[in-house]
């Protein structure tokens, strides 16, 4: 960790060791962190597991993607704490700790980019980045109150990343303010291959607002005003016809499938201690049948399919949580209940493979809370503007 100081322990604790950044380029003069799924030159990559880490000895190539963002002009000061095996939605690491939330630091984080959260939301960098399997960078942009992005999947390079479930995988990153959310976007993102038309159709998930409670609905209607201001009126649509739970097993089954398929084998063979809820997952993921997944599959493409449709040339605003962070004094049992609460609206992006904004523009009981844009495969650029434009409109 190249910071002095890390009061939000969102950080690993490596020794310091320089990494080049170049010295003029369009991210020169901000600072940022990677998720420690990532591997840098020097380090080692501990995903989160101190077996991992007994295992990984030194990287001696940088992941791409970091590469990029050092090319740029940015400057690494550190890789941050991940959930173990980033198969987790808390933010707690039963071994390496719990990072603080900057906006809430009585409530979780949120994983399994937490460290990653923690960092950009105690202004300890300017921006992270984090991957984003099955909600690891919209739930914690949401409980710190912070800009993120779950992007097209593909769309931003994971060579030289820990995988969890790589069809789902992809690498997202949080920032505090519009400005940089875009600057940012403009890097690793790239031109947008089917940018949005300039007055989009404005579509308003009225099934996954349903899921809320009221509270929570009354919460995020005077950021839903504000972005229907700029973009628009919008029409209400249905967008989980299929039912959410279907969904909901669809996306459980296909993630652990393959994350048995990565990790399964060093867990069979070397027994690593595993977190509380960390060890049920994979217990649960080894059980997974081919039926199961057969039956997952299919209905992931129908939906990915009917889906798409429904976006091609419009933007979605939906609830990017069903609500503000659990405090760090909830059970494992709840924290479980709330994540598979959350993964009936983070799986819409994950099945589809389209890209998700989360924007912090509201709050409940001094909490952040987020609301969300998603908009066709291949517009994320188009949806970092637009949530730029939405934040800072009067």
């Amino acid at each position: 960790m190249l910071l002095d100081r890390d009061p939000a322990h969102a950080f690993m604790p490596y020794p310091a060791v320089p990494v080049p950044h170049a010295p003029a380029g369009p991210l020169s003069g901000l600072t940022f962190a990677a998720k420690d799924l990532f591997d840098v030159a020097g380090y080692p990559t501990s995903a989160g597991s101190p077996h991992m880490l007994a295992m990984s000895g030194i990287r001696t190539r940088t992941a791409p993607t970091v590469q990029k963002l050092l090319d740029a002009g940015a400057r690494l000061v550190g890789k941050t704490i991940t959930d173990e095996l980033a198969f987790s939605m808390s933010g707690k690491n039963a071994h390496f700790g719990t990072p603080v939330n900057g906006g809430a630091p009585d409530r979780i984080p949120g994983g399994s980019s937490s460290g990653s959260a923690a960092a950009v939301s105690n202004g300890l960098c300017d921006f992270a980045l984090g991957t984003d399997t099955g909600g690891s960078v919209r739930a914690p942009a949401n409980h710190c109150g912070l800009f993120g992005i779950r992007p097209t999947h593909a769309r931003v390079s994971l060579e030289l990343c820990h995988d969890l479930a790589p069809s789902f995988d992809t690498c997202g990153y949080f920032t505090r303010d519009g400005a940089t959310f875009e600057r940012v976007g403009a890097v690793l993102l790239g031109e947008d291959t089917a940018p949005l038309p300039q007055n989009p159709r404005v579509l308003l998930a009225q099934d996954a607002f349903g899921l809320l409670h009221r509270e929570v609905r009354e919460a995020l209607a005077p950021a839903l005003r504000r972005a229907e201001a700029v973009l628009g009126g919008s029409d209400d649509v249905d967008v989980a016809i299929e039912g959410f739970t279907a969904l909901y097993w669809a996306m459980r089954y296909i993630q652990s499938r393959e994350a048995w398929t990565v990790d399964g084998p060093m867990i069979e063979r070397y027994h690593p201690p595993l977190g509380p809820g960390v060890a049920d997952r994979f217990e649960f993921s080894r059980a997974v049948t081919d039926n199961q997944v057969a039956e997952a599959q299919v209905i992931r493409a129908a939906f990915r399919k009917r889906f798409s449709a429904l976006l091609d040339g419009a933007v979605l605003i939906l609830p990017t949580m069903p609500d503000i962070a659990p405090l760090l004094t909830e059970s494992d049992e709840a924290l479980n209940d709330y994540r598979n609460n959350a993964l009936n609206l983070l799986c819409l992006s994950v099945l589809s493979g389209l890209p998700q904004v989360s924007i912090p523009l509201a709050s409940r009981s001094g909490a952040p809370l987020g609301l969300s844009l998603m908009g066709p495969a291949g517009s994320d650029l188009s949806l970092v503007r637009l949530a730029r434009r939405i934040a800072e409109s009067a």
